[in-house]
């Protein structure tokens, strides 16, 4: 029996993966919207973490047909995860984790602020970037595109930013010692993301079409169209680049783990996975584009990760390649609650229990982040339980947001 349930009312099929866990009426009448679209090919599939998002809703599934629409890819281009396992165990860990998260912090610049979001580059870093042809693809997209450009890209390469990205030390069900992180492309990303977001709403306000698009943020460039091929090589280049950025990240996380634990070695087991970006795949007999929202390629075989809240347990996950999911799973949690609400609800002492055993942050500038803004994990795993298995369970002992 399959785990979807159908959304009525809708033009194209929309099978949701949320059995046992809510999902508001504003992201259901979304998910409406964008399956209004004649190019939608064979249905959308909707993961249990769903939630309202701006243009398409956060946790869904859009394979398009000749067309692209650039807000529901967004403009945390090539966000995603990545973990990493080592031969550590916990009780190599030491009693206190204070300093451990202070050289984490130390190494990977982390916030909204002037010292999160820049720094003087390393040569090391400079240099692999460089060397990667990232930046001869950039300076060929900004050319072009000169507003899409954004300031010192290669200065944001190892930066984490803020809002629900996150550096953690985790502890799996062996009490081996993990290093995950959560991140994407950064200020470059997010310029490239508004600027072709922007050119498609003026394209739309052109266009001649025999339908209506019930939304301006669902304005799309169309397959053979010149902006539609600058918009792939952008949003591809910012989906390297975020993947590289992970990279770099852990690389100087694990450094801070080095000079403050004992000798280690990498175990195999390591997963650097998107969850906001748009590639081209073959499914139900035609190749299409298919735009995951707060989601992961979760393909027979495939690893991937979900994680928790900044209080919750994470996963490592193997995909069983479903095909109604166009082989996807979840991306977290998902929001319970907007940011503002969640500010208003809850109180610092209720963050405080919620984070109880975790070495983080517990002041009112992560309150629109605690552990109850988010949807309950394991209700959320329950429902995918068709789409994944899992294989490591993590519960970090050490939190870093900006």
């Amino acid at each position: 029996m399959s785990g979807y349930e159908n959304i009525e009312g809708a033009q194209t099929p929309i099978k949701a993966w949320v059995k046992g866990v809510p999902v508001e009426h504003e992201a259901q009448n979304q998910l409406r919207n964008i399956a209004a679209l004649p190019f939608i090919h064979s249905h959308i599939a909707v993961m249990p973490d769903v939630h309202l998002g701006k243009g398409a809703t956060v946790g869904s599934v859009i394979p398009t047909k000749g067309a692209i629409i650039p807000a529901a890819v967004g403009v945390d281009i090539g966000c995603g995860m990545m973990a990493v396992r080592t031969s550590l165990t916990a009780n190599d860990l030491p009693d206190s984790l204070s300093r451990l998260r202070g050289a984490i912090e130390r190494n990977v610049p982390h916030g909204n602020g002037p010292g999160g979001n820049h720094r003087e580059t390393p040569s090391s870093v400079e240099t692999a970037y460089r060397d990667s042809g990232l930046n001869e693809r950039y300076e060929a997209i900004v050319a072009k595109h000169p507003k899409a450009s954004a300031k010192a890209q290669t200065a944001q390469l190892a930066t984490l930013g803020g809002g629900n990205h996150f550096i953690e030390v985790c502890l799996d069900e062996e009490d081996r010692v993990w290093a995950m992180l959560h991140s994407g492309s950064r200020g470059s990303g997010n310029r490239i993301g508004q600027y072709f977001i922007e050119r498609a709403r003026e394209e739309l306000l052109r266009r001649e079409l025999g339908y209506h698009v019930p939304d301006r943020d669902l304005a799309f460039f169309m397959e053979g169209e010149e902006l539609f091929d600058d918009y792939v090589e952008a949003v591809g280049w910012a989906q390297d680049y975020a993947r590289a950025n992970r990279e770099v990240m852990m690389e100087r996380t694990l450094r801070a783990l080095r000079d403050n634990l004992p000798k280690f070695q990498l175990e195999k087991h390591a997963v650097n996975c998107h969850h906001n970006y748009v590639a081209r795949e073959h499914h139900f007999g035609a190749d299409v584009y298919v735009t995951r929202k707060g989601a992961v390629r979760a393909g027979a075989g495939e690893l991937g990760i979900i994680p928790g809240s900044m209080g919750a347990r994470s996963f490592i996950v193997r995909g069983k390649g479903n095909a109604d999911s166009f082989c996807t799973c979840s991306h977290g949690a998902g929001r319970a609650m907007s940011r503002t609400a969640a500010k208003q609800r809850f109180t610092l002492e209720d963050h405080r229990k919620a984070t109880e055993g975790v070495e983080c942050r517990k002041d009112l500038g992560v309150i629109d982040e605690t552990p109850m803004a988010y949807k309950d994990i394991d209700a959320v795993m329950e429902a995918q339980a068709d789409l994944v298995e899992v294989v490591h369970t993590l519960k970090q002992v050490v939190c870093v947001k900006g």
